[in-house]
Order: C-alpha cells, then structure tokens, then sequence
C-alpha cells in the first residue's frame, strides 16, 4: 500500500503523542537515565525540555519531505543525547511503513519507553542488529564515524545507509548583543547534556574585538557559576578531565582562562584560534572583527558545524555555512521538528 502524506504525518503524531505521555512520566524514567548517562538529575529533568512533544504542521510537512520513502528502516542509536531517539524514530516512520530500532546498549530509557506508549505495530524495538542480515531498506545509524564506517562496510549492496555522526554547536554574539543576556542564554544551551550533543554550542565568536570578547568571557565565566547551583554538572570521564586541562593549558597561554571544578572558559587573543574544547561545560571564546568574517575564521571546522545559536541569526545567517541550523541563544537544543538535526550531507 503507497502511504500519502497524510498516513505518513500521522505515524510521527502518534510518536508525538507517545512524546508527551514519555514526559509526563520523566521523573519516574529520571533515576535509570541519571545512572546511565552520568548526568545529574537536574541535568536529566533539563534535558526532558528538549524532548520533541509537538511539531506545526509546516514542520510536519518538512519532516515527511525530508525523510525520503523506503519499504523499511532499521535504526541504530547511540547514547549522547538521550531525548534523540524521538527525532530518529520520527524520520524514520515519515519514511517507512514498518521500522525497527536498536536503542543504545548504554542509555536505552528512551527509546523503548517511546515504543512502549506509542504501541505502534510497525515501530519495533530489536535488541540486537544483524547488519549484514538486512536485505533492504535503510539503516539509519547515529554515533561516531567509527559505528558509521562498520555498518556500511557490513551492509548488503543495496541497502542505503544514512549516518548521522559527530558534530558541533558554535555561538555567535552580535555586536549588538548584550553580553550578560548572551552569556546566561549561551550558558544554558552549553549545561544540557552537558554539552555531548552536535547541537551543544563548544566555541563562540564575540564580533567586536579583543576586549569585548573577554568581557564575554567574564560575564560567560559567572553564568556557568550561577548555573551550577541549580543544574549541577555531571560526571565527567577521566579522559575528558584530562583533554579539558590540556585545552585549558592552551587557552592560557593563548589569551586567559577563567575556571572552577565545573567548568572553563577560554579566550583566544587572536582570532583564527579556535581550540576546540571537550564537552564538560568548556567554552572557547574567539573575537570576530566581524560578522563577514565568520566563514573564514572557521576555516577548517566549518564542515563539523552543526549549529549555530546568537542573539541575531537572521544577521548571522548569510556569513555561515549553509548546512547549519541557525537558532536564538537559548534555543540551540529546541530545533523545530523538522527533520534530523544534522543537515550535513549523510550518504
């Protein structure tokens, strides 16, 4: 049977749907996804926010457009951002009448409590994955490039496989923009998930010079101390610890560090540095001569962004890649429900 429009909008309602009965029940599913993604509690209720419960019916329309059509996908999730499993399983029932996803050995909460409520008998869950056992269809595989490379290199000819791998945020402050606003807005989009997400901004350019940028620096430096009180960051792996003080190390003497426990925030003298940090609620200040510069400043790491959040986006819009997701400073990990997240290239 051909599924039109209509049929395909209604199999991701009754995702969103299931969306908002999974919400209501977050500070039951809170404890089990604090264990398994060594994010605090609050930081587990914060990330319940950007859980995906409604969706206009242009972005409906957006996302059955860009979902595509197959006679069946299979899913693979990884464990970043526990909430992602809602948009995965959106695309991939936009796209296919019968869907099987594999949650994250990890972190699975999510992903088999949203099958659970929305007791579609076309969305099912499957502990394990024979890649190579797959004979059509689309895989849809979200991680690292490693999991992306090994499930196209067991794939059977034929068989399409869609990867959506790593990715970064960056933020962008105007020289319009008020630098107590911005930093406390840039300090939220950083604390949720603790900043593991390809949406979590890493880095952000202060168009304005040197001495703006620091001031950012400061005002970013007291936000991240005010945050902590109410969502406390989580743990952190020994390997990261060690990568942020080797990029602390960097940053001072490449312009200044202000730090706690809890976070860093470094600043880069000069424009074209950009060191990016680990995730940990570290943050990279760049200073950006201006906007026209943006693309150029990137350079190389253009193509790793994802998306870019500032007080202004419709000004920052024409000078950034044309992949990213532009959003408003404390939006960056509330995208509208339109498709996937990544808008890269994912072949």
């Amino acid at each position: 049977m051909i599924r039109g429009e209509a049929d395909r909008q209604a199999d991701v309602v009754r995702l969103l749907e299931a969306s908002r009965e999974v919400y209501a029940r977050r500070a039951e599913l809170a404890p089990d996804i604090v264990a398994s993604s060594g994010l605090s509690p609050q930081g587990v209720l914060l990330g319940f926010e950007s859980l995906e419960r409604a969706a206009s019916a242009a972005d409906l329309r957006a996302l059955v457009a860009a979902a595509g059509d197959a006679p069946c996908v299979h899913v693979i999730l990884s464990a970043n951002v526990f909430v992602a499993p809602l948009r995965a399983l959106a695309v991939a029932r936009a796209a296919a009448s019968n869907v099987t996803v594999r949650p994250s050995r990890r972190d699975p909460w999510l992903a088999r409590a949203l099958v659970a409520a929305a007791a579609d008998p076309a969305l099912v869950l499957a502990e394990r994955a024979d890649v190579s056992a797959i004979a059509r269809g689309e895989i849809h595989v979200y991680g690292r490039r490693e999991t992306i490379a090994a499930v196209r290199s067991m794939a059977r000819p034929g068989v399409r496989v869609r990867g959506h791998g790593p990715g970064i945020g960056i933020a962008v402050v105007t020289r319009a923009g008020n630098l107590a606003s911005c930093a406390a807005e840039l300090a939220r989009d950083v604390a949720v998930f603790d900043q593991r997400g390809c949406l979590s901004p890493r880095a952000v350019a202060v168009e304005g010079g040197i001495d703006r940028a620091r001031a950012l620096a400061e005002a970013l430096h007291a936000a991240f101390e005010a945050l902590q009180a109410l969502v406390p960051l989580g743990e952190v792996a020994p390997a990261e610890r060690a990568q942020a003080a080797s990029w602390r190390d960097a940053m001072a003497f490449a312009g200044g560090v202000w730090s706690s426990e809890h976070h860093a925030v470094g600043l880069a003298a000069r424009g074209g540095l950009w060191a990016i940090p680990p995730p940990g609620r570290n943050v990279s200040v760049i200073p950006l001569d201006s906007l026209s510069g943006l693309r150029a400043e990137l350079g190389p790491f253009a193509s790793e962004v994802t998306a870019i959040g500032s007080d202004a986006p419709a000004q920052v819009g024409p000078f950034a890649p044309s992949h990213v997701r532009l959003s408003t400073l404390g939006e960056m990990q509330r995208p509208p429900l339109d498709g996937p997240v990544d808008r890269r290239k994912n072949e």
